[in-house]
């Protein structure tokens, strides 16, 4: 898989820490690489899985950073879609030294354009531009 094929499965496996207790996510994790839609070769789950667990370990952190950013907008009141993709931006913006600022917004408002809404891209490009100071700091 490319980088984008690979950003869009970390996407689907961490959308589903929405409709999952914290104590069933390790179940979903199996239950996502367990599939017929998509074939995993080992190395693209151990990336898939790494960046994941590395997201997911900090999700109460990122949601507090975006609540503080995002103004006029909490977490909470966000769809589903555009919050993931706005987690996965900001662990890439500040957490991810492989990427860039720049490209991590791009991806962001590609998967916001395929799994958003009409409007999902601009909010996410506006959200995840407020944190691209941040990782220079």
């Amino acid at each position: 898989m490319n980088r984008r094929q690979l950003r869009e499965q970390i996407f689907k496996l961490l959308f589903r820490v929405e409709f999952n207790p914290a104590e069933d996510m390790d179940t979903q994790v199996e239950l996502f690489f367990d599939n017929d839609d998509t074939q995993f070769d080992e190395k693209d789950m151990e990336y898939i899985r790494g960046k994941y667990d590395r997201i997911y370990g900090k999700i109460d952190e990122i949601d507090r950073l975006i609540d503080e950013k995002a103004k006029g907008w909490k977490t909470e009141r966000m769809s589903k879609v555009d919050l993931t993709i706005i987690r996965l931006g900001v662990y890439e913006i500040l957490y991810d030294d492989q990427i860039s600022a720049g490209i991590a917004i791009n991806e962001a408002v590609e998967l916001a354009k395929k799994f958003g809404q009409d409007k999902s891209g601009g909010f996410i490009n506006a959200v995840l531009a407020k944190f691209t100071t941040q990782k220079e700091e």
